[in-house]
C-alpha cells in the first residue's frame, strides 16, 4: 500500500502520504475526526485509496484551484484564488489541485467553497459524511520485453511502449494518462509478453534500421501508440493516407523534437473542449493564428488529429510551447536500449549526435585566477592526484533548447546529468515510508564549518514537512560506513573524497566495498568526488551531486547552501543544480549521477518555480520559470496566485509576464519560500526586501 491516511499530531485533521513518492498533504478540520476506510469505486476517477469522515468543514493550508463536480461529472463551480462559490444540495465531488491528487465526494450536501489569500476552506451546511480519495503517482513497467541487438529487434521492443498510455485520446497529454513503458532488456532473442497489448493508432512511424534511428524516435513513438516500421526514409504516415517527412533540412533528429512538441501542444489545447473545460493561457493566445475547430478536433480519431495538427505552421505555435524539461544524449550502443523506457517515461527529446570528446575536464578561465588567492582553500586532498576517474574520457553533449540536459554512455558527461539503469531500477523499487524526511550532513574537516551551519538551518524549516535532521563530525571510515548504510532520503557530504574514497579521520572509506547503501539522494560537496558518487549509485541510492574536479571552499559553500534552499523548496536534484551551478564560476564541477529528477520535499505550491522580478515605473514585473516534477510531469497545470490572473497555463519553462503592485508583490512574494533571480543575484522570497530588486 503506497498511500496512507494519518492523523495529525498537532491539530485536528489528517495527512494523505505517498510513501513511495515521499509527498504529504495536510487535510484540517474544526474538530477530531474519525475515519474509516471507504471503497475507491464510487469515484469517477481513479483512486489507490479511500477513508470516510464526518466533519462540518475542511481546511487546506495552502492556496489552490478547486472543481467542482456533479454526480455526472459536469462542473458545478471552479473557485480559483480570491473567489467564493455556494453550491445547494447535491450529491458533488471535489478536485482541489493538490499535491497528491486527491478527490473528495459529498452526497445532499450544500457548501460553500472559498480560496483566500493562504488557504483553502470548504464549508458544510451540517456535519457531512466526507468521502477522501487519493492516488499515487508512482508507476512502474507493467513488463518487460526482452531483445536482441539487432536493430529490427529493438524496433520492436520499442514499439510496445504505447501499451502503456491510458487515454489515446487528447487527455494523454495530461502526465497521469501516461503509464510507465515496458522495460528492456538485451538477449539472445525477442521475447514481448502476450499481455501487452500494443495499441492500433492508425499512426505509423517509418524509420532506417539503425539504433540512432529508434532511439530517437522512441519517445514520440510512445507518445503516438505507433506502429513501427523499417524504411530508408523516416516518416510519419496514417492510415487515412497522410505523409509527413522526418527527413527535413533541420535534421531527422531536429524534426522528431519539433514534431513531438507541435503535437503534444496543440493535444493540450484541444484538450480544454472534453473532460477538464478549464480557461487555458495557451489556447487564448493561439487561437487567432490558427484555423482549428477545436470542439470538432477533440473528436476525432488520433490519427486524424494528427494530420491537422502537422498542416499548422511551427512557428506560429513555437513560443507557446511549454519549455521541455529534458533532453537526453544517448551513445547508441545496444545495451543502452535498457534505459529508453525510463527517459521516454519522462517525455524526453532524444539525441544522439554531437557529443564532443574531450581528455579532461577543464577549469573555466575565468576561475583559475580564484585558485591562486593567498586565502584559498579547496576542498582537495592532499594525495588525490595519485588515483584517476573509473571512466578515463569525457563527453561535452551539446546543449538543446531544454530546462535540462542528460547523457547516458560510458564516458563522464560535461554540463549534463550522468543517467544509469541502476538509479532507475533503485527508484522504482523504492521502500515505503511514512515516517520523517530524513536528512545525514556529515562535516570532516572544521575548516568548512560554515556551509554544515548554513544547511542546518535551512534542512527541516518547513512548518508543513517533518525532517529528521542530524548532524555527524569528523567521522571515522566505520561510522561513516553506518551512516551510508541507514535509511536516509538525503545525505549531505561536506569534506574531501578523492577518486577511490571519502578521507576519514582514520583513513579513506571506498564505496565500492560496500555491499549496499541505504540513502536515497545525495550531494558530495568535495574535489573529485565522481567515482564515489557513481559507486553510491551502484549500490543503492537513486541520484547525488559530485564534483568531476577541485572545488574552492567559498564556491562549494554558495553551491552548497543553494541546493540545500533548493532542495528543501521542492525541486528535483537535476533542477536544483542547473539553478544553483550559476552561483559560482566553478558551477559547472558538478553533475548530477543517476536519476536526477527525483526529489527530496514536495514544493508547497506543486510545481517548483523561480521568480523573475524587474522593476518597471510605480509597478513590478513578474516572470515565473516553472519546472515540472515526476508528480507534476509536462501538460501538468498552474495558475499563478496574482490578483485578476484566471487563466491557467501549461507548466515548464517561463509564464508571465505580469504587471502587480507593490503591495501585490509583497503578499506573492510571502505565500511561499521559492528562489528569486534579480539584477543583483539569486534572492529568497521571504527574505527578499524590494530595495533588492531595485
Amino acid at each position: 500500500m503506497t498511500l496512507t491516511f494519518e492523523p495529525l499530531d498537532d491539530r485536528p485533521g489528517l495527512a494523505v502520504i505517498d510513501q513511495i513518492e515521499r509527498q504529504r498533504y495536510r487535510i484540517h478540520t474544526p474538530a477530531p475526526i474519525g475515519r474509516k476506510k471507504a471503497a475507491t469505486d464510487v469515484f469517477q476517477y481513479p483512486v489507490g485509496d479511500a477513508v470516510r469522515m464526518r466533519t462540518r468543514a475542511i481546511e487546506l493550508p495552502t492556496v489552490v484551484m478547486v472543481y467542482v463536480r456533479d454526480d455526472g461529472g459536469a462542473i458545478a463551480a471552479e473557485v480559483a484564488q480570491f473567489e467564493s462559490e455556494t453550491l445547494p444540495a447535491d450529491d458533488y465531488v471535489l478536485d482541489p489541485l493538490t499535491q497528491i491528487k486527491t478527490y473528495m465526494r459529498v452526497e445532499d450536501t450544500a457548501m460553500e467553497v472559498t480560496v483566500d489569500s493562504d488557504r483553502t476552506r470548504i464549508e458544510f451546511d451540517a456535519p457531512t459524511d466526507v468521502l477522501i480519495g487519493a492516488r499515487s503517482q508512482h508507476d512502474r513497467p507493467a513488463a518487460t520485453v526482452t531483445t536482441t541487438e539487432n536493430p529490427r529487434d529493438v524496433m520492436a521492443a520499442v514499439e510496445t511502449f504505447g501499451s502503456a498510455l491510458k487515454a489515446y485520446d487528447p487527455e494523454r497529454s495530461y502526465p497521469t494518462l501516461r503509464g510507465h513503458p515496458p522495460a528492456i532488456e538485451v538477449g539472445d532473442s525477442l521475447d514481448i509478453p502476450a499481455d501487452i497489448d500494443r495499441p492500433d493508432t492508425g499512426v505509423t512511424l517509418e524509420l532506417p534500421p539503425d539504433l540512432a534511428s529508434v532511439f530517437v524516435a522512441a519517445p514520440l513513438s510512445y507518445y503516438l501508440g505507433a506502429s513501427l516500421v523499417p524504411a530508408s526514409t523516416p516518416r510519419l504516415t496514417t492510415d487515412t493516407g497522410f505523409t509527413y517527412s522526418l527527413d527535413t533540412a533541420r535534421g531527422f533528429e531536429s524534426e522528431v523534437g519539433r514534431t513531438l512538441k507541435r503535437l503534444f501542444f496543440l493535444d493540450c489545447v484541444t484538450r480544454t473542449e472534453g473532460f477538464h473545460q478549464i480557461d487555458l493561457h495557451e489556447r487564448a493566445a493561439i487561437e487567432p493564428y490558427v484555423d482549428l475547430d477545436f470542439q470538432s478536433l477533440y473528436q476525432q480519431p488520433l490519427a486524424e488529429q494528427v494530420a491537422t495538427y502537422l498542416q499548422v505552421p511551427y512557428d506560429v505555435i513555437e513560443d507557446h510551447i511549454p519549455k521541455w524539461r529534458l533532453t537526453t544524449h544517448i551513445d547508441p550502443v545496444p545495451t543502452n536500449a535498457e534505459q529508453l523506457p525510463y527517459v521516454v517515461d519522462d517525455l524526453a527529446i532524444v539525441r544522439t549526435h554531437q557529443q564532443q570528446r574531450l581528455q579532461q575536464a577543464s577549469v573555466p578561465a575565468e576561475a583559475e585566477a580564484e585558485f591562486t588567492r593567498d586565502d584559498v582553500i579547496t576542498r582537495a586532498a592532499s594525495s588525490d592526484a595519485a588515483t584517476a576517474p573509473t571512466e578515463t574520457d569525457y563527453v561535452e553533449p551539446q546543449a538543446e533548447d531544454s530546462l535540462e540536459q542528460a547523457w547516458i554512455g560510458d564516458s563522464i558527461p560535461i554540463g549534463a546529468s550522468k543517467l544509469t539503469k541502476a538509479a532507475f531500477e533503485h527508484r522504482l523499487d523504492r521502500d515505503t515510508n511514512a515516517e520523517d524526511i530524513t536528512i545525514r550532513v556529515v562535516q570532516n574537516d572544521t575548516r568548512m564549518d560554515e556551509e554544515r551551519q548554513l544547511v542546518d538551518e535551512v534542512y527541516g524549516s518547513r512548518d508543513d514537512l517533518p525532517f529528521d535532521v542530524t548532524v555527524h563530525d569528523d567521522l571515522t571510515t566505520a561510522e561513516l560506513r553506518t551512516v551510508l548504510t541507514t535509511d536516509a532520503e538525503f545525505f549531505h557530504y561536506i569534506g574531501h573524497t578523492e577518486h577511490d574514497g571519502f578521507v576519514c579521520s582514520d583513513g579513506k572509506l571506498d564505496v565500492t566495498t560496500v555491499d549496499s547503501v541505504g540513502i536515497d539522494t545525495f550531494l558530495l560537496n568535495a574535489c573529485n568526488s565522481y567515482n564515489q558518487g557513481l559507486a553510491l549509485v551502484e549500490k543503492g541510492a537513486i541520484a547525488g551531486i559530485v564534483t568531476l574536479n577541485e572545488v574552492l571552499n567559498d564556491g562549494a559553500i554558495r553551491i552548497g547552501e543553494t541546493v540545500a534552499r533548493l532542495l528543501n523548496c521542492g525541486f528535483p536534484l537535476r533542477a536544483a543544480l542547473t539553478i544553483a551551478r550559476g552561483e559560482s564560476v566553478l558551477g559547472g564541477q558538478y553533475i548530477v549521477v543517476g536519476d536526477g529528477s527525483v526529489t527530496v520535499a514536495q514544493a508547497e505550491s506543486g510545481i517548483p518555480n523561480v521568480l523573475k522580478i524587474e522593476p518597471e515605473g510605480n509597478e513590478y514585473t513578474v516572470n515565473m520559470i516553472t519546472y515540472t516534477t515526476d508528480n507534476r510531469g509536462l501538460g501538468s497545470l498552474i495558475i499563478p496566485y496574482i490578483e485578476n490572473i484566471d487563466k491557467q497555463y501549461l507548466s515548464s519553462g517561463t509564464i508571465g509576464e505580469f504587471s502587480v503592485s507593490e503591495s501585490e508583490l509583497l503578499r506573492f512574494l510571502n505565500m511561499e519560500e521559492v528562489p528569486v533571480r534579480t539584477e543583483n543575484g539569486l534572492h529568497w522570497s521571504t527574505s527578499l526586501s524590494l530595495d533588492q530588486v531595485l
